[in-house]
């Protein structure tokens, strides 16, 4: 999520684009420790005006960026991911949650309900450039319920996957109505953001503790499945954790395998390192501040 306050992401669509695809080329490619040169040569630019560009909108360097695509840190960090969550149920998810940060309403689905398919239910849509490529940003009257990730080449795709989510609901599309969203997210980090979670009670308590994962850190579906029911419980817990519609905010990306592999991504897996890289080089960046 972005940093800045003052970049609207309608005016900078060319360069979300161009940071996006280097982002990805980088994610794909980190084994071979691409060079800035190289980097910038993917996204059309020098690499006087690519690392500015990215620097700009992704609130790091892409060398430090590149440091982090590695999974090893992410793998280490797996011992205190599980730690603060634990912290966080302890206390309630408070303290580290970004419950607080999320204007939440939280709609626990009946079976019956459940059943209708978002019958009624009448939800805008619209597509917006991203650092992870172009983002659909589903809303209700009330607030955001769906976001998710894909290329350019996969509107019709990622629409569809939303619409199969509530198949009985009226999709309408104005990106000018999604486009406040937008600004929210990826400018503001989501907070005070409000937000419609349409899930059974199951569903909705796992969302609830991917919500107390902080930004930088990782946990395990073991550990997810452990404070919400029981460690039995692991691939249900997994399962509800890719059903979650609001990829990114609600950070289902911040879970791993037990032995620290990605495990899969509803969005991609590259796209998953690329998240997971930029959020623990922003981590990083702050405690050098």
């Amino acid at each position: 999520m972005l940093q800045s306050a003052n970049i609207r992401t309608s005016d900078f669509g060319a360069a979300y684009g161009r940071v996006a695809g280097a982002i990805r080329f980088l994610a794909e490619n980190y084994a071979k420790q691409p060079s800035l040169e190289e980097a910038a040569c993917v996204a059309g630019l020098s690499p006087f005006h690519f690392q500015r560009e990215f620097s700009r909108l992704a609130g790091v360097s892409p060398k430090s960026f590149v440091a982090h695509l590695t999974l090893e840190r992410a793998k280490t960090s797996l011992a205190s991911g599980e730690t603060v969550l634990a912290a966080a149920f302890d206390a309630g998810l408070s303290g580290p949650s970004r419950l607080h940060d999320l204007c939440l309403k939280i709609e626990a689905m009946t079976p019956g309900s459940y059943a209708k398919g978002g019958a009624g239910l009448e939800l805008t849509y619209g597509f917006h450039p991203s650092l992870f490529g172009t983002a659909l940003i589903v809303c209700t009257p009330t607030g955001l319920c769906g976001l998710g990730f894909g290329d350019q080449s996969e509107r019709d795709a990622m629409l569809d996957d939303m619409r199969s989510r509530w198949p009985k609901a009226d999709f309408v599309e104005s990106s000018q109505t999604t486009e406040a969203y937008a600004e929210r997210i990826f400018h503001r980090g989501g907070a005070g953001l409000p937000v419609q979670l349409f899930g059974t009670p199951w569903q909705i308590k796992v969302w609830q503790a991917l919500l107390a994962i902080p930004e930088g850190k990782v946990t395990s579906y073991r550990a997810i499945a452990e404070r919400v029911c029981t460690i039995r419980a692991s691939r249900a817990a997994g399962a509800a954790i890719g059903r979650n519609p609001i990829s990114l905010l609600i950070p289902c990306h911040r879970v791993l395998a037990s032995n620290g592999a990605l495990t899969g991504y509803h969005w991609g897996e590259t796209r998953k390192r690329a998240m997971l890289a930029l959020e623990a080089a922003r981590a990083e960046a702050r405690k050098t501040a």
